[in-house]
């Protein structure tokens, strides 16, 4: 079998998206051509389909002489093989994770909240929502590795979010809520970091409509 035609993993499609994102920081992609390149990586299902979103990127690109020989891949070059893919970005074993490619992820009601959620997803929609939620501490983490999604998340009125430590690249973060140091029952950190996607932070509609009102 010809080695483009051979399949490829969730791994590999990912760090071809890490080489990309490469290619937008060193100027060589615009972030519209960005996207349209990850949209065909999402799709991809050989070799040859990752091939031809990197074939034009000097010095990254997918070399056939590599990918004939998977078991010794040299450092140089990229080789689409699960043991040479980016580690994930965070150690096993530190918190929850909620993966999802081209999923829709959504936890609301009394779920269990670790200390340490992590949201791993690529072109997905995801809904977290905190109001009666069960908080194992008052301060949780949200460690975001991302492309593409939408996260939504909505928290208590009382809650804060601090989101200064979200690194945004062609994306939108948006909170509402107050931050500063944690007063109330939960206090959220997210942190990480989100291409070409968007994420709020908010309280529930209803509570903001009522506040609104108010005119507080």
């Amino acid at each position: 079998m010809d080695p483009k035609d051979l399949r490829v993993s969730d791994a590999e499609r990912e760090h071809v998206g890490e080489l990309l994102q490469r290619a937008v920081g060193q100027g060589m992609l615009s972030l519209g051509e960005f996207t349209e390149r990850m949209d065909t990586v999402l799709a991809a299902k050989t070799r040859g389909d990752l091939n031809q979103v990197l074939v034009d990127l000097p010095g990254i690109q997918m070399r056939p002489e590599f990918q004939q020989q998977p078991q010794t891949p040299p450092a140089r070059a990229y080789e689409p093989h699960v043991a040479t893919a980016t580690p994930p970005m965070y150690p096993a074993g530190t918190g929850t994770v909620l993966k999802g490619r081209m999923s829709t992820i959504a936890r609301k009601g009394r779920w269990e909240v670790p200390p340490v959620l992590q949201v791993d997803t690529v072109a997905s929609s995801v809904s977290l929502d905190f109001t009666e939620a069960v908080m194992q501490t008052q301060v949780v983490r949200i460690e975001v590795s991302d492309y593409l999604s939408s996260i939504s998340i909505v928290v208590p009125m009382e809650a804060t979010a601090d989101i200064n430590g979200l690194e945004a690249i062609a994306s939108s973060a948006t909170s509402k809520v107050g931050t500063g140091a944690p007063y109330g029952p939960l206090h959220l950190v997210v942190t990480g970091k989100m291409r070409a996607g968007s994420l709020t932070v908010a309280h529930p509609m209803g509570a903001r409509l009522r506040k609104f009102l108010r005119g507080t």
